[in-house]
């Protein structure tokens, strides 16, 4: 079923758009929701909370991308998930990868800081446009997706001590690119 098709179920409250979501999407938002979280449960959870939250958000919302859509949300609920987990200190698989790039992107911390962050986003969105496709895609799947160095490098053909080698060199033109648009690290 195409996208429109399944936003008109949802505009119509139709429960056959959670069915046709769940088919059409679910792997994608399990994906997603795998690479931070690490636990199937905790994953599939938040996969189910994905659902709910798109069901109350359409309508009034008509997103026009609705696997764009669902993977912001299913990655939200993922991350606010690992917070919660983290607290209680039961993992610590999303620290990797932002760790990774503590030394890129400045952190954020306060209501001016937020406003900074969406003049960083673009800059951010700025650089990945200027990159080869394949680095674009390979960055966003890193930093975006949370997939693991080692998948990214089978898909390569590489090691993946060359794939995190690859990954460093672009962490560190973002941050002379950040650091040439004037922005605090």
């Amino acid at each position: 079923m195409e996208d429109q098709q399944i936003i008109e179920l949802y505009f119509s409250r139709d429960e056959a758009a959670l069915t046709e979501t769940a088919k059409k999407y679910g792997s994608f938002c399990l994906r997603i929701a795998m690479n931070v979280l690490t636990v199937k449960e905790d994953a599939e959870e938040c996969v189910n909370d994905t659902y709910h939250t798109t069901w109350n958000q359409i309508p009034p919302t008509k997103p026009d991308s609705f696997k764009a859509f669902l993977g912001k949300i299913v990655r939200n609920c993922s991350i606010s998930k690992y917070r919660a987990l983290h607290a209680k200190k039961r993992f610590h698989g999303l620290e990797v990868l932002l760790s990774e790039l503590n030394d890129c992107v400045p952190a954020a911390g306060d209501v001016e800081q937020e406003i900074e962050a969406k003049e960083l986003s673009g800059y951010i969105n700025e650089w990945l446009a200027g990159l080869a496709a394949e680095d674009r895609v390979l960055f966003v799947r890193r930093y975006w997706y949370g997939e693991e160095v080692r998948k990214l490098a089978k898909l390569c053909g590489c090691s993946a001590a060359q794939m995190s080698q690859r990954m460093l060199r672009l962490r560190r033109r973002l941050k002379k690119f950040l650091e040439e648009k004037g922005v605090v690290l």
